[in-house]
């Protein structure tokens, strides 16, 4: 496996994270060369700035951690971060909707955030796999990829649970190869990381990137 950094969208979103830890955050991107950093909207002018002479995107969440905001709350997120430097977008589907069965409701609130961010951002829709049925996780892919995102990701990591290999190969069995997909939460190693990309993941959400990337350091055989 080359370039493992490539996979790696390096991430803080706790509620306390201060200024100081963003900046490092962007700083171990810089140095490691990550895809992005995954950061609450509120830090994205910072970040942003952090990383304007490096090829690391910044990457926000809209709709977070619940997914239970308006469609309009969040095209108007998409486009108000887009507008602070955001280049990657990652929002969390209406469970609620999709466990009522509403699927016109689940595709039209990801259209909305796609046609926000088109031509500016790429999208990554959060489906929360830990709160799915299998069936559920299926529709919630199937109805990402008809409303035009580039990605499907399994988890925003504030839920009762992380990324499984089982649920990865799932999502990458449903939306084939044209899309993305991102393992997020749990990932905390160099094996959980290519367990993940084994199983189909072509992104790996995680607050330790940087030890994942000292733990190949230490690893002749990658």
């Amino acid at each position: 496996m080359t370039n493992i950094a490539s996979y790696i969208d390096h991430t803080l979103l706790k509620a306390e994270s201060t200024k100081e830890q963003i900046i490092k955050l962007c700083k171990e991107a810089a140095q490691y060369e990550f895809a992005s950093v995954c950061v609450n909207p509120a830090w994205v002018e910072t970040a942003a700035s952090e990383l304007q002479d490096s090829k690391v995107k910044v990457c926000t969440v809209i709709g977070f951690p619940l997914g239970a905001s308006t469609s309009e709350t969040k095209a108007f997120e998409t486009t108000d971060a887009i507008s602070k430097g955001a280049g990657e977008i990652d929002m969390v589907i209406n469970i609620g909707a999709l466990k009522s069965g509403n699927t016109e409701q689940v595709k039209n609130d990801i259209e909305a955030v796609v046609k926000a961010a088109k031509g500016h951002a790429i999208v990554k829709v959060i489906i929360e796999t830990s709160l799915l049925t299998d069936e559920e996780k299926v529709e919630a892919c199937r109805l990402a990829k008809q409303a035009g995102a580039d990605f499907v990701k399994t988890s925003t990591g504030f839920s009762t649970g992380g990324a499984t290999v089982e649920d990865v190969k799932l999502m990458r069995e449903t939306v084939g190869a044209e899309l993305g997909v991102k393992a997020s939460g749990g990932v905390r190693s160099l094996e959980d990381l290519q367990s993940m990309v084994d199983a189909g993941a072509t992104r790996i959400g995680a607050s330790s990137g940087a030890q994942i990337m000292q733990g190949l350091s230490s690893q002749s055989d990658y």
